[in-house]
């Protein structure tokens, strides 16, 4: 969703950057935030951009930039780690979802059919730091395995988990900034304009990505004195929305650019063959994702663009140096750039194995 998403931005006219990172802010004369100081994360260059109104919605790190505007500001973001694990559909023999509705910290945690595996979560472990590459904790693992065996008639363990992963919530701190456990803290999002002008937001989830930045650019229009305009997103189809689906299809999840995929594929009929005889992944994929979705490393592609890592760990790792052979010779890079890559990626891929 998200690399369709930024497909959107560009569709209408937006120029979207990857791989740069904020490394401060550029305030004006009597303090107002007007830009960013930014650096590649490829070539190291560092470059100012200047603005009219910056928005900070950097999710868990979000704390990171307020602080380069005030340095003793109080935290904005609790966050909170939720822990999934991937199964073999032999676990879950219907298309209908499993909803435990009480665990022993009185959550919910449910398994559903995903992309041809059983994908089972969550915990909510709260977190005092932040990681770009979180971890699951052994005890997380543990907990979705002892909830699950009183409700599968072959309870599965360790060895028979294909992935365990993590991610974060940027929980909005509540404002006494209690030790409330996150579990209880609300999810709706939040929107905080600072002295200097800088747009935050914090909270929220997936499910009401739209009102959140129908909030968010409200705000910022109202900060850098722009016309007021009715919001245009709320029915915006994504980019490369289709109304059919074809659920048969391979290439069903690039919707309208699925058609321009398979004609790359009668060009070159060797794009069309499979990554791995366990997924469903084909080397056309890998081609796309480095010639049309910014992908830029092996890990772009194996876990950010098709999946793989999180559906089969064991599968990614052993599909990491083909993949690595196509980007070199669409992104133009060499051998070394080829080794490197599967080290990154197999020293990236240990954390998705349960025994780790």
């Amino acid at each position: 969703l998200a690399v369709h998403l930024a497909g959107t931005c560009v569709d209408h006219g937006g120029t979207v950057l990857n791989y740069m990172q904020v490394t401060g802010l550029v305030k004006s004369r009597i303090g107002s935030v007007c830009g960013v100081m930014a650096e590649d994360g490829e070539t190291g260059d560092s470059y100012t951009l200047h603005a009219r109104c910056v928005v900070n919605a950097t999710g868990v790190f979000v704390d990171e930039i307020i602080r380069m505007d005030e340095a003793n500001s109080r935290r904005l973001v609790r966050p909170s780690q939720g822990v999934h694990i991937v199964l073999d559909r032999k676990y879950l023999q219907s298309e209908s979802a499993l909803l435990i509705p009480k665990t022993t910290d009185k959550r919910v945690l449910f398994a559903i059919p995903w992309h041809g595996r059983v994908l089972v979560g969550t915990t909510d472990t709260q977190m005092d730091t932040c990681s770009l590459e979180p971890r699951a904790l052994a005890e997380e693992i543990d907990f979705i395995l002892f909830a699950l065996k009183n409700y599968m008639v072959r309870p599965p363990g360790r060895a028979d988990i294909l992935s365990v992963f993590a991610g974060l919530r940027p929980l909005a701190a509540p404002d006494n900034d209690d030790h409330t456990g996150t579990k209880d803290i609300s999810r709706k999002h939040y929107l905080q304009v600072s002295s200097s002008g800088l747009v935050t937001i914090t909270g929220g989830k997936w499910t009401t990505y739209r009102k959140m930045a129908e909030d968010t650019v409200d705000r910022a229009a109202m900060v850098a004195g722009l016309e007021r305009k009715n919001c245009r997103t709320e029915d915006l189809p994504i980019h490369g929305s289709v109304a059919d689906v074809d659920d048969h299809d391979s290439l069903r999840y690039y919707g309208s650019d699925a058609d321009d995929m398979r004609a790359l594929v009668s060009r070159h009929p060797e794009m069309g063959k499979r990554l791995h005889k366990r997924l469903p992944f084909s080397r056309v994929e890998v081609l796309w994702s480095a010639r049309h979705e910014m992908a830029r490393t092996v890990e772009d592609i194996l876990a950010r663009r098709q999946r793989a890592l999180f559906l089969d760990a064991k599968a990614a790792l052993e599909m990491a140096p083909e993949v690595a052979r196509i980007m070199a010779a669409e992104l133009g890079r060499d051998q070394d750039w080829q080794r490197d890559q599967i080290a990154r990626f197999t020293e990236l891929a240990r954390g998705y194995f349960p025994a780790n």
